[in-house]
């Protein structure tokens, strides 16, 4: 049983990649074709960022769409064919009510609300034409996060949080309250980090491929084939996104993502391990509110610009060097979070 869920798994993930790579040609010229570029911040705003990233003014954004796109799309193709045929189709599909519907779900309002911020963004609508505030977006992910965990906890009646070596800890009506910070924190950090060609894509292919570890060691199978889905379809968007980027991810793409890891670590119950998964969203999130409350209470910046891969670059970083060497870190943090997994689980 384990070995054919491994197989099909992995047949999934493959069939992912490949679908992405027949349909992007005309997804990039369709991009191109109606010129649905991102605007750079101005300097006054934003100097660091606008001298090393002016050049890019116009590169089409987006690129989101084609991951969560051919996700949804092989989700419900399979779903379908399911009830249509069986045996193979049956095997394919991996739309489950207990194990996938919630992450779907999140991945598709998601994406949608960032879609919108991208063509607010591209239309120059909004505070310096640069689409929704941050303050908005907040206010978003906490009514997504409110709603996930009114489901985890009233629906599902899950009240309990697994720490590695100590077992499930029942925290009651505080989980209802950690299931959105963990929401909330995922969604803020993905959009933080994709500020570099191919650096949230790399970092959270090694993020869904931990939890894809984690699901399948739990037995959860459909979660996995999920994931693996997800992973195929980021390797694609990948080819086309590391340096120098044919388009970038946008916030359809980095929304998307952020809340479905932090579903996937809520379903799994490894929210503990997140960090580790995680490790450079977290890393990036923890420099822009230093540098806010060094700016707010010492009048001083403690880095260079922030998110900190900016900081980097403006030490002199090549943006492919800071990207490379944010993805080692993430990977030895994915590795380290998988043995604390394991190690915890078995002894």
């Amino acid at each position: 049983m384990p070995t054919t869920q491994l197989i099909r798994i992995l047949t999934l993930g493959g069939i992912s990649f490949l679908t992405v790579l027949i349909f992007i040609p005309i997804f990039d010229r369709f991009l191109h074709k109606h010129k649905l570029g991102k605007q750079i911040r101005t300097s006054e705003s934003a100097p660091v960022f606008a001298q090393f990233h002016q050049k890019k003014e116009g590169t089409p954004t987006m690129g989101g769409v084609i991951i969560w796109g051919t996700v949804l799309f092989l989700a419900l193709l399979f779903f379908i064919l399911n009830h249509f045929f069986d045996g193979f189709f049956k095997y394919l599909n991996f739309v489950d009510r207990a194990q996938t519907y919630l992450p779907l779900a999140a991945l598709f309002f998601a994406a949608i609300i960032g879609l919108i911020d991208d063509l607010l963004g591209i239309l120059k609508i909004g505070p310096k034409g640069g689409g929704l505030k941050i303050s908005h977006k907040l206010i978003i992910y906490t009514i997504i996060s409110a709603i996930g965990a009114w489901w985890f906890y009233f629906k599902l009646e899950w009240t309990t949080l697994y720490v590695p070596f100590i077992g499930n800890v029942q925290i009651d009506g505080w989980y209802f309250p950690f299931f959105m910070f963990v929401i909330i924190a995922s969604a803020f950090s993905a959009n933080e980090t994709d500020g570099l060609d191919g650096l949230l894509g790399g970092v959270s292919l090694f993020a869904f491929g931990s939890l894809t570890v984690v699901a399948f060691a739990l037995h959860r199978y459909d979660l996995a084939a999920f994931s693996s889905v997800l992973i195929g379809s980021l390797l694609a968007f990948l080819w086309f996104n590391i340096y120098p980027a044919r388009f970038f991810m946008g916030d359809t793409g980095s929304m998307s993502l952020g809340i479905t890891l932090g579903v996937m670590a809520m379903l799994t119950n490894t929210a503990f391990l997140l960090p580790f998964f995680a490790f450079i969203l977290v890393l990036e999130t923890i420099s822009v509110i230093i540098q806010l409350i060094s700016k707010k209470f010492f009048k001083k910046k403690v880095f260079l610009s922030t998110p900190i891969h900016h900081h980097f670059e403006a030490r002199g970083w090549p943006e492919s060097q800071v990207t490379m060497r944010f993805w080692i870190i993430s990977a030895v943090f994915c590795a380290l979070g998988l043995i604390i997994f394991f190690l915890a689980r078995y002894l």
